[in-house]
């Protein structure tokens, strides 16, 4: 049993930084999430010329030598370096001084789902072409899923807490989730949270095509690949990137005049105990975290306005989604406006959690709710408001992130 909300130590969001395909930047990234921007376009990271889905969400122009030192960015995975991009900016932007905070209660929890699969895939080629002397003596840790979390430690001097979630798509919500309980437990005051993927590779592609999970309908129209919700929805369609949050107690940001952009009031985690890739057709195992997570808040579904979907465009989640919210917000779910911003980012599979957070974050802060681009064929199982195309202005007191 947890104490009730109203008398737990309330904990708040200081700071955002992300690396994604719609931006770098925050300010960049929203401004193109409500105009409907698509990131996607055709995989320019290896040939595609073998593989039945040709289309992803990539981080263009990436350069990180404006995050790390060279020699250092060169011994990291490209997962690695889009962590630390974020995590710096994150920190830069919650106005936290390195010089002056007890860098031991500073905490630092980095989840993906993959880890440092370029890596892998790179080092392996290595291995059967020229043998195991080729093999960089750098490929364990850059290619092991915690080193994110690690390497952002250092390069912050975050001593206290350090891990990394590997949970597939739920990697970063959790992250920041295990953040949450660690400041209401007092072993922190500061925690950066989020989580960071790079699989756009060809043993990537090729693992998750071969599963019939990627969309292969719009190759040639890679902008109408994603289309959650929408009856011709055929897949996911990968993305990259980072999501990083600056997460404090309300009393350590209030002590040192913070700007706040928000409270996160309750997190929940469960699991279908159904099937290694399916979800559970009937929405018990998210119905029941949907049912935890309001709980955990103290908040009732009256109180929420917008619900950032899953939503990945696959013909199982976005049903099941839909149906499962139905169970949990009953009447409420016809008015909650609900959105996939994977029409937009693809589904950054570990790190989705952290820019769907910031995605959440931004539509309390300017009262905007993005869209659900390509909605073009309503599937009468996917009946709710997803917020289809275009962006509306709409009070948000409270936002939901499903992952």
């Amino acid at each position: 049993m947890h104490p009730p909300a109203a008398s737990r130590t309330r904990i708040v969001v200081t700071g955002m930084g992300l690396v994604s395909s719609l931006g770098s930047d925050v300010p960049t990234f929203w401004q193109n999430l409500l105009a409907g921007k698509s990131g996607i376009s055709k995989v320019t990271l290896f040939d595609t010329t073998d593989y039945p889905c040709k289309i992803g969400a990539e981080v263009a122009d990436f350069d990180p030598h404006l995050w790390m030192d060279p020699k250092d960015a060169r011994r990291n995975d490209r997962y690695t370096q889009f962590a630390v991009a974020a995590s710096r900016m994150a920190f830069k932007d919650s106005g936290l001084d390195s010089n002056t905070i007890d860098k031991t209660r500073f905490g630092c929890i980095v989840g993906s789902g993959i880890g440092g699969l370029d890596t892998i895939e790179k080092q392996t080629f290595k291995l059967w072409e020229s043998g195991p002397r080729k093999v960089s003596p750098f490929m364990i840790p850059m290619l092991i899923s915690n080193m994110a979390s690690g390497v952002v430690g250092i390069e912050m001097g975050a001593m206290g807490p350090n891990y990394g979630i590997v949970s597939a798509c739920a990697s970063a919500s959790h992250s920041i989730g295990d953040a949450i309980r660690i400041l209401r437990a007092g072993e922190a005051d500061i925690m950066l949270a989020g989580g960071s993927e790079a699989s756009i590779t060809g043993i990537g592609y090729a693992g998750f095509c071969n599963m019939k999970a990627m969309a292969t309908t719009f190759n040639e129209e890679p902008m109408r690949g994603s289309r959650p919700f929408d009856a011709n929805r055929d897949g996911f369609v990968m993305g990259e990137g980072a999501g990083i949050l600056i997460l404090e107690t309300l009393e350590h940001a209030l002590a040192r005049g913070a700007r706040v952009y928000c409270e996160l009031a309750g997190h929940a985690a469960t699991c279908d105990a159904y099937h290694i890739t399916s979800p559970d057709p009937d929405g018990t195992g998210l119905s029941l975290c949907l049912r935890n997570a309001l709980k955990d808040s103290g908040l009732t579904v009256e109180q929420i306005d917008y619900i950032n979907a899953h939503g990945t465009s696959t013909p199982y989640n976005d049903r099941t989604e839909t149906m499962a919210i139905k169970k949990v917000f009953g009447e409420e779910s016809r008015r909650v406006k609900i959105s996939s911003t994977k029409s937009m980012t693809g589904h950054l599979l570990g790190a989705a959690g952290g820019i769907e957070a910031i995605a959440c974050i931004q539509s309390i802060i300017t009262g905007y709710i993005p869209p659900t681009i390509n909605y073009e064929h309503p599937d009468p199982d996917c009946d709710l408001d997803y917020v289809p195309n275009t962006a509306i202005k709409h009070p948000v007191n409270v936002a939901m992130s499903n992952i």
